[in-house]
This record gives structure tokens, C-alpha cells and sequence, in this order.
């Protein structure tokens, strides 16, 4: 998942983008609102983490813009304003949840998962394709009841290809959601770790899940 954060104190954006990439988020971090904005509307962050009090245009303003935009992206305010019409306008300007600051950074984690969940548009967030199951609140992953151990990157890109299950990814498309990066077509990081998964999820089984469309990419899917 690709995480958009807009903090303009130095030390605050840093610790929040270290804390949530160590969770396996590719992270964007900007400290202002107009470049924020700028790079919301890109709409290609599946959560957006922004503050009120940001130089050039206010974090509420931010907001509004993005929603009149019809920008989907979930926001979650961070604010040292706990007042509760603070938090009311926030909310009533289209935020998905309101955090105050200073905050426990496992509860900053806990409120982006159930936003995330929130977007699979399942109450229980679970992801499933056959048998392979994984849950977004435990990291928990299984196939055929078997537990599957991931490491931090491998998780996230089998997270990335269940979310999208049914859908063509391409490299560039798994590089930014993935790693944060622009793609670099001489470098073969995505295939390596594509084989990864496979030796994991899908080695030794009937049904492989894992598939390479040639020329385009990679899809998670049940083999016909």
C-alpha cells in the first residue's frame, strides 16, 4: 500500500515514515500543503495521513480541496488541536478519522490498518483468493490452513497482488505501490521477489495463484 503523509515538522514526518515503512508501506513525505495537494491528486495513495497546521495552504483546506475533487483517498487528520469542534470540522470536511497529537505510534498503526480494511469493503477486512487467506490486522498469512511466514516485503507485495486479485499489475505499478520507486526497466528486484512468493505460496500446490502475463506483468488469479 502507498502512503501519502503531510507533516511539516521535520522530526514528527520522519519518525511516522520510518515507523510505517518498517510495516512494510512504501511512503511519500511532504511538509507542505500546496505540494501535498499537488501530489494527492495523483490519486494513487490508498491512505492519505495529513496535518492542520501546514505552511502555504492549511491541512483543512487540503481536505476540502481533495474531496471536492472527488479524491477518494481516506484521510487521517493528525492535529495538536484536540478541541472537539476541532475534531468535528475535520471530520464534517471529509476526514476519515481524527487523530490528536502526541499520539502512541501503535495506535497511529492500528487506525491506518482499519482505515485500509475499511477500503476492501468487507467488515472483516480478510483478503482470499482460494485458499490463500491473509489478515490485514494480524499480517497473518496461510494457505490450505498452513501458516505462511513473509518477510516485511514480501508481505507487501502479496498484499498489493490480493487487493488487486483479478487485475493485471505491471511492474511499475507494483515498483510504486510496492517499493516507492520509479521503475527501473534495468533492474529485475520485482521478478525476484515475485519468485519468492511463488516458492512460498505456491510451490508444491495444484493450483498456482501467482501468474506472469507476458509483456505486461503479474496477477493473482486460481489457474484455469
Amino acid at each position: 500500500m502507498r502512503l501519502l503523509v503531510i507533516e511539516d515538522e521535520a522530526k514528527v514526518g520522519s519518525f511516522i515514515r520510518r515507523a510505517l515503512e518498517e510495516e512494510g508501506y512504501a511512503v511519500d513525505l511532504c511538509a507542505e500543503g500546496t505540494q501535498g495537494l499537488e501530489l494527492a491528486r495523483s490519486g494513487c495513495y490508498d491512505l492519505i495521513i495529513l496535518d492542520l497546521m501546514l505552511p502555504e495552504l492549511p491541512g483543512l483546506e487540503v481536505l476540502r480541496c481533495l474531496r471536492k475533487e472527488k479524491i477518494p483517498s481516506p484521510v487521517l487528520i493528525l492535529s495538536a488541536r484536540s478541541q472537539v469542534d476541532q475534531k468535528v470540522k475535520g471530520l464534517d470536511a471529509g476526514a476519515d478519522d481524527y487523530l490528536t497529537k502526541p499520539f502512541p505510534i501503535e495506535e497511529l498503526l492500528a487506525r491506518v490498518r482499519a482505515l485500509l480494511r475499511r477500503g476492501i469493503g468487507e467488515a472483516t477486512g480478510i483478503l482470499q483468493v482460494e485458499d490463500l487467506v491473509l489478515n490485514p490486522a494480524t499480517r497473518e498469512v496461510t494457505r490450505g490452513g498452513q501458516r505462511i511466514e513473509l518477510t516485511s516485503k514480501e508481505y507487501a507485495l502479496l498484499e498489493y497482488l490480493m487487493r488487486n486479485a483479478g487485475r493485471v499489475l505491471t511492474r511499475p505499478m507494483i515498483a510504486e505501490h510496492v517499493w516507492n520507486l520509479d521503475f527501473d526497466t534495468f533492474t529485475n528486484v520485482i521478478d525476484v521477489y515475485v519468485n519468492y512468493l511463488r516458492n512460498k505460496i505456491d510451490r508444491g500446490r495444484d493450483r498456482k495463484l501467482i501468474q506472469t502475463v507476458r509483456g505486461s506483468g503479474y496477477v493473482l488469479k486460481a489457474e484455469s
